[in-house]
């Protein structure tokens, strides 16, 4: 539990609880942005590994080859574990990023239009894309990725805009998407 803690980006300190927000609904990613990465992970185990019935330079071309493919996919499946979408009673933003954390955030009574993409196989998994419409078009926040539960997080933004759900969402709600 240690690990997963110091990985999380701890969204809640970005809360401005003296000016009374508070957080109704956090959003991590689906497990399907996961899927390809966790492949590759496995690819460059299995290089690695296929690298001892080796000797000479084709062996440290595969361990080289096996390290990066797996480390490379290592920190694409951290930077979408990072990335997380943050609905308050005030505003919706996002924070992601590794190193250092970019955040974005809009407040609930600029947002003009929100628009919802499933593609067919976010259809199937249970996941879509956001894209937000402000009064000021070029923003930090316009498209969330691979949201989860797209239908449920819609309903839970357009009662929060509208002002009928100040409460938080239970935490059976904030599961981490598998």
């Amino acid at each position: 539990m240690g690990l997963i803690n110091w990985l999380d980006p701890h969204v809640d300190r970005y809360i401005l609880t003296t000016a009374d927000e508070h957080k109704v609904v956090e959003v991590h990613k689906h497990w399907a942005v996961m899927v390809w990465p966790a492949v590759r992970v496995a690819a460059g185990v299995v290089i690695f590994v296929s690298a001892f019935a080796f000797q000479g330079s084709i062996y440290w071309i595969l361990v080289f080859l096996g390290l990066v493919l797996g480390m490379q996919a290592l920190w694409r499946i951290l930077e979408e574990y990072r990335d997380r979408f943050v609905i308050t009673n005030q505003r919706v933003f996002r924070v992601h990023g590794v190193l250092a954390t970019a955040r974005a955030s809009v407040p609930l009574l600029r947002i003009l239009d929100i628009t919802v993409n499933k593609p067919v196989i976010g259809r199937w998994l249970n996941y879509g894309h956001f894209v937000f419409e402000s009064a000021a078009q070029v923003q930090g926040l316009n498209k969330i990725t691979f949201v989860k539960d797209i239908d449920q997080r819609e309903d839970v933004l357009r009662m929060v805009m509208s002002g009928d759900m100040p409460q938080q969402i239970s935490a059976s709600a904030e599961d981490d998407g598998t």
